[in-house]
């Protein structure tokens, strides 16, 4: 690819109706899914299993390069390579790769899925993808949600959650949410200002769902400025009255949703930062944002990372994990810049 449409490309990709991307994963250049397969195979084949050449090939290809090679690799080795490299890779390692086996919406719809299914909810998990993701985002996690599992994610979610909890997830999966406009809304912002905070903190008790109605459904940049203007109606900002006027995993959700209009990638950050705070590392976390956003927003969540916590994402994981665990996410992190 020469570097005008390779650059162009990347105009088109930042300047789409989504949010610009800030990968990590790149598309290699000089890509020849043959070598890779076989060189895959053969590290799949070798005694004791060669996971640092599988490592250093799928983590430096992007989903569409990964499959192509997955393509080349059934040709020559008449077998399925994912099927392959489960059978060849086990614990933390295992469930990275398998993971850079699904595209990002794939992978998003999966931990959904994973996380709704069987006894009880992992709410935080639920949480943290329907609150962080962009409405285009969701739109595409619906459409590929009812392609891989024949089910409907409005009513998964509605079956398993309830109460204004429910409310708030299921107007974020309806995907109503206005397009950003180039026209500034003084009046709007004003009144949509206002009544958040006649619908929490100036009464008695709150409006949750006059607060749900606007949260889902405003731009983001509109919302990032009726929350400035929040603040001349409301002693306290929105973060700090979430937390005063809403419990549990409404409020969860709520704060998630409010950090990730204000900046996403240091919602990340954060994340990551408490996932790695004690002894070793909460990795089902871990494996989360780094799998779901190396081709999305890893670059830009390691440089809020390091300006926030004074050392680097890398380091960090250097400092919490081992083994093929800790290889496969830096070289997912990239080198550090």
């Amino acid at each position: 690819m020469d570097f005008v449409s390779e650059y162009l490309g990347q105009i088109t990709l930042n300047f789409g109706s989504d949010e610009p991307k800030f990968p990590t994963v790149v598309p290699v250049v000089d890509f020849d899914p043959d070598r890779d397969a076989a060189r895959i195979e053969t590290a799949i084949k070798t005694k004791g299993v060669d996971e640092q050449t599988i490592i250093d090939i799928l983590t430096k290809r992007t989903y569409f390069q990964r499959r192509e090679i997955a393509f080349a690799y059934e040709k020559r080795a008449k077998k399925d390579m994912i099927s392959a490299l489960k059978a060849a890779l086990s614990g933390s390692l295992e469930t990275v790769i398998l993971g850079l086996m699904k595209s990002t919406t794939q992978y998003d719809a999966s931990e959904i899925r994973d996380s709704i299914k069987g006894l009880g909810t992992d709410e935080e998990t639920l949480i943290e993808i329907l609150c962080s993701r962009s409405n285009d985002e969701l739109v595409d996690i619906k459409k590929v949600y009812k392609e891989l599992f024949k089910k409907d994610l409005e009513k998964d979610v509605a079956g398993d959650t309830s109460g204004n909890f429910a409310k708030l997830l299921l107007a974020l999966v309806q995907t109503k949410r206005d397009e950003p406009s180039s026209i500034i809304d003084y009046e709007k912002i004003d009144s949509d200002a206002r009544a958040l905070y006649d619908a929490g903190v100036k009464i008695k008790g709150t409006d949750v769902p006059a607060w749900i109605a606007i949260m889902t459904q405003r731009s983001v940049p509109h919302l990032q400025k009726v929350f400035q203007r929040y603040k001349s109606y409301s002693p306290y900002d929105m973060q700090e009255s979430i937390v005063k006027e809403v419990k549990g995993d409404l409020q969860k959700s709520f704060l998630v949703l409010v950090e990730c209009f204000e900046n996403k990638q240091l919602f990340f950050a954060k994340r990551l930062n408490e996932a790695m705070k004690g002894k070793g590392a909460k990795e089902k976390i871990v494996t989360r944002i780094i799998v779901s956003r190396c081709e999305v927003d890893l670059k830009k969540i390691c440089s809020e990372y390091k300006a926030n916590f004074g050392q680097s994402l890398q380091k960090t994981i250097l400092e919490h994990t081992k083994g093929d665990y800790q290889k496969v996410l830096l070289g997912l992190c990239g080198a550090e810049e």
